[in-house]
């Protein structure tokens, strides 16, 4: 079967950046798996996947636009020391989970003085252009429990998240 608008695909991947750095792989773990269409992966790698079968490797190459979008300068905002309450420590390299009107998005301490800190609001790969090994596994038809939810279901029924 063809890697289609529903379709649960299991696979392997491994991503890197342009300098070849390994960012991240489910090589030696479980694979990822997910319900092709549905928005649950970036839109490059799906666009590259469609169609494909189980068993093909390839190697996706996506664009910053079709995966985490080009950095934004304006989501590097300062913001004065008591915004993060009681918390004595902030160094820069420090992640810390902001609510916005957005929801939820983590933001990057890049910058410390005694009145303010400096935070990224961009996603760690903002801007960078991604490059995924990937190993099909399986490709099946989602079953209407997945579809009703939106995500893929164990084989026992429950739930997995990466």
């Amino acid at each position: 079967m063809q890697i289609s608008k529903n379709a649960v695909v299991s696979m392997h991947y491994t991503l890197r950046n342009d300098a070849g750095d390994e960012l991240d792989s489910s090589v030696g773990g479980q694979p990822l798996d997910y319900i092709h269409g549905n928005g649950n992966l970036i839109p490059g790698l799906e666009e590259q996947l469609e169609g494909r079968q189980a068993g093909e490797k390839l190697t996706a190459t996506v664009p910053a636009e079709k995966a985490y979008g080009p950095r934004q300068d304006q989501l590097v905002q300062q913001v004065p020391r008591s915004a993060f309450g009681d918390i004595e420590q902030i160094e820069p390299g420090m992640r810390f989970h902001a609510e916005t009107e957005h929801g939820p998005h983590v933001v990057l301490v890049v910058d410390v003085d005694d009145e303010n800190v400096t935070v990224d609001g961009n996603h760690p790969l903002a801007g960078e252009t991604l490059h995924f090994e990937v190993d099909i596994q399986t490709v099946r038809e989602a079953t209407e429990s997945e579809l009703a939810h939106g995500h893929v279901h164990g084989p026992d029924g429950e739930h997995h998240h990466h």
